[in-house]
């Protein structure tokens, strides 16, 4: 089966995937290709203020100003994803993705790239799919395929984007958001 390309869409946990770290997951695919796929979970922040691993990030991230856990891959590296407005050129330090998505270089001074920025957040670490996976996953049944919207990585409340963005999708698949947490309390 061929599959277009990913990058940019959000993949929604399906109520098959009830552990870990992708229960109830939004990743927001990054990139996608032959040989795999990276993204970033988008909805399950952290404890940890930015600034306590990243000094001089501290208070420029996006509400909640908070390291995000971004998937099961190199947690113990910082990952900032940003979004640049605009036509313009990537800023210093910036690579764009798709949209007006890109990655930070992290170790570049955020007063070369703040004005740019229309929101940032920063990650500990990455979902990761090496070529064939993600696609063997989506036809399983464990990932639902979903347009993002602008505001999906940067939204204020991650704890119920899971919810909202199975809501708005169109016919049967907007009830999956009613699914309850524990279904043998249905």
């Amino acid at each position: 089966m061929e599959f277009e390309n990913l990058s940019g869409r959000l993949l929604v946990a399906t109520p098959m995937i009830d552990d870990g770290i992708f229960r109830r997951a939004v990743v927001l695919v990054l990139d996608h290709g032959p040989d795999g796929a990276q993204g970033v979970v988008v909805n399950k922040p952290s404890a940890a203020d930015v600034g306590a691993v990243l000094p001089t990030w501290a208070g420029h991230a996006s509400t909640p100003d908070v390291l995000f856990h971004g998937g099961p891959v190199a947690t113990d590296t910082a990952l900032g994803v940003v979004s640049v407005p605009g036509d313009d050129p990537e800023p210093l330090g910036v690579r764009h993705l798709f949209g007006s998505v890109g990655l930070v270089d992290l170790d570049t001074p955020p007063v070369l790239v703040l004005p740019h920025l229309a929101g940032l957040r920063v990650f500990a670490g990455y979902a990761g799919w090496s070529a064939g996976q993600l696609e063997s996953e989506v036809v399983e049944g464990s990932w639902y395929v979903v347009d993002a919207e602008p505001l999906d990585l940067f939204t204020a409340d991650s704890d119920t984007l899971w919810r909202r963005v199975l809501r708005r999708q169109p016919d049967r698949l907007a009830y999956v958001a009613y699914y309850p947490d524990d279904p043998e309390l249905n």
